[in-house]
């Protein structure tokens, strides 16, 4: 199994949110020299807690820092954009990396309706989104897609490898379809129809841009030194994902600063989240990283971290690296 790396640029209190993109950057070669197969960004806007807005851009400064690692968006919310203009953005980062880059694209729309509107004043642009795929798969093969004679360049003998997101069986069906690998975002359901997802991924798939499936999940994961450690740690964490539930979005908490009371209401999704954590020591977490994947028969897993401290998040990435004797 290949194990990956999903970042997020996550806003952090206390410290100004351009840092957490250098950190981005820094992590992508901590993680280069560990081992990972491939690291990842994602897309959000106007969003309190995730400053990673756009990855294209931040992809050509980890290009240049980084010389094995694949990298790539998890992805391009395809929707808010011009398939055209994504496969011309794409084929550049190619050829500043050769062979390396990774185009995950989603539905989804990173934001809020309002923020949608911005990007895209078509409120129903997500209609089209299989049709936008099968024109970006045609530009970056080469082809015209408009039938104008319009290639997006530059071309090269390398081209990004597409991969479709989701966190349902919307993609899964398409991915399927299009012969594309699919990556469940498992973060964000907590897991919540991962299985079914894959099944329909597995069941449906037809050759296509791959000729047999390639199933991998997104997951958050946490290693420290001990499992005390991990825990307290995740404090940062816990009190992201209470605060959503209820609406309030705003950067990371350092652990010390994180409790606070919850309510009679929050005792039992608070107690889910512990229970479906993966926090603990580096045999722990991997343990039940390689369970997950025996469970689910995957070809890979993407490992996303939250820490407010991004010593934390490195040290949790080396656990995880040493545990599953990755390759350096």
């Amino acid at each position: 199994m290949k194990l990956s790396v999903l970042d997020q640029s996550v806003a952090r209190a206390g410290v100004p949110e351009d840092q957490s993109i250098r950190d981005t950057v820094a992590l992508a070669e901590h993680c280069e020299a560990l081992g990972y197969e491939r690291f990842w960004l994602s897309e959000h806007h106007s969003l309190p807690t995730i400053v990673g807005t756009a990855p294209e851009v931040l992809l050509a400064a980890i290009a240049a820092r980084t010389r094995r690692i694949r990298i790539g968006s998890a992805g391009v919310m395809l929707p808010h954009y011009s398939s055209f203009k994504v496969a011309e953005q794409f084929r550049v980062l190619d050829a500043l990396a050769p062979g390396r880059i990774d185009l995950g694209v989603g539905r989804a729309p990173g934001s809020d309706q309002r923020t949608s509107l911005l990007l895209n004043p078509d409120p129903r642009a997500a209609e089209n989104f299989p049709r936008q795929v099968m024109e970006l798969l045609a530009w970056l093969r080469g082809e015209d897609a408009a039938g104008h004679g319009i290639r997006a360049l530059p071309t090269s003998a390398t081209r990004p490898d597409v991969w479709m997101l989701g966190s349902s069986t919307y993609g899964a069906q398409l991915a399927a379809h299009l012969g594309l690998p699919y990556a469940f975002a498992h973060f964000i359901t907590d897991g919540e129809g991962a299985q079914h997802s894959l099944d329909v991924y597995r069941t449906h798939f037809k050759p296509g841009v791959i000729d047999r499936p390639h199933a991998a999940i997104c997951v958050w994961a946490l290693a420290a030194d001990t499992e005390e450690e991990a825990w307290a740690l995740f404090a940062s964490r816990e009190r992201a994902r209470m605060d959503r539930n209820q609406g309030r979005f705003g950067p990371l908490l350092p652990p010390g600063e994180a409790e606070r009371e919850y309510t009679e209401a929050e005792q039992f999704p608070r107690r889910e989240l512990r229970r479906k954590a993966m926090v603990g020591d580096a045999r722990q977490v991997a343990q039940r990283l390689q369970a997950l994947a025996d469970e689910l028969e995957l070809d890979e897993i993407a490992v996303i971290t939250w820490t407010w401290d991004p010593a934390a998040q490195r040290r949790s990435y080396e656990l995880l690296a040493g545990a599953f004797q990755l390759v350096r």
